[in-house]
């Protein structure tokens, strides 16, 4: 007698099919839940807001350095009624006139719930940083006429949750802008020794 061993593997590669089949229904209905999810719930971005800067110190020096010493405070609202926003990475630093003018601070990671209110103090610095002698003789004609227009800049990287669902990471870059009439302490409240704080309360640009 002779036998048929042609189709031996072929229970165990129809087997392995199904397997393969439905991990990929599987990972299909998952997507499609939270694309679904995502798009009924319409995430809204935070809003931030730019509430006040206490300048210790902001010395324009030759060969166009820049010493800088200040304290913001800016609020975040997570405007979601049913997404909550963890805040995984995020830098505060300033520029001027789009260079880079002081060091990067980190806030520490946070989970934002829903409708809630979080407001950061960091402090912001920089010693003898060089800039660009263009830009160093725009500072030094805006001081001259009593104020600076800074930016205050914050990036890193957000998630969102919605319900036990938690996305992938997305960037998240918020500007504020900030004129600070440093020529005029009488616009602001002295707080120290040479410390001015000034209010703002400027809107910021948020892009996720």
């Amino acid at each position: 007698m002779s036998k048929d061993c042609g189709n031996h593997g072929g229970g165990k590669e129809a087997t392995v099919r199904r397997i393969c089949a439905a991990v990929i229904a599987f990972i299909i209905i998952v997507l499609i839940t939270i694309f679904l999810v995502w798009v009924i719930l319409r995430p809204t971005k935070p809003r931030f807001i730019l509430q006040d800067a206490t300048v210790f110190a902001f010395n324009l020096s030759q060969p166009n350095l820049l010493t800088t010493n200040f304290q913001i405070t800016f609020a975040s609202r997570n405007p979601n009624s049913k997404i909550g926003i963890y805040y995984d990475r995020l830098h505060v630093y300033a520029t001027y006139r789009n260079q880079q003018i002081t060091l990067r601070t980190a806030i520490p990671p946070t989970y934002q719930g829903h409708k809630e209110d979080n407001i950061w103090s960091p402090f912001v610095y920089g010693t003898a940083v060089p800039i660009a002698p263009y830009n160093s003789v725009a500072l030094g004609d805006e001081q001259g006429h009593g104020f600076v227009r800074l930016m205050i800049r914050a990036d890193g990287r957000v998630r969102w949750k919605v319900g036990t669902l938690i996305t992938g990471k997305y960037h998240i870059h918020v500007q504020c802008p900030a004129l600070i009439s440093l020529g005029n302490k009488a616009a602001g409240v002295i707080v120290g020794d040479n410390a001015v704080k000034y209010t703002l309360v400027t809107k910021c640009s948020v892009n996720v």
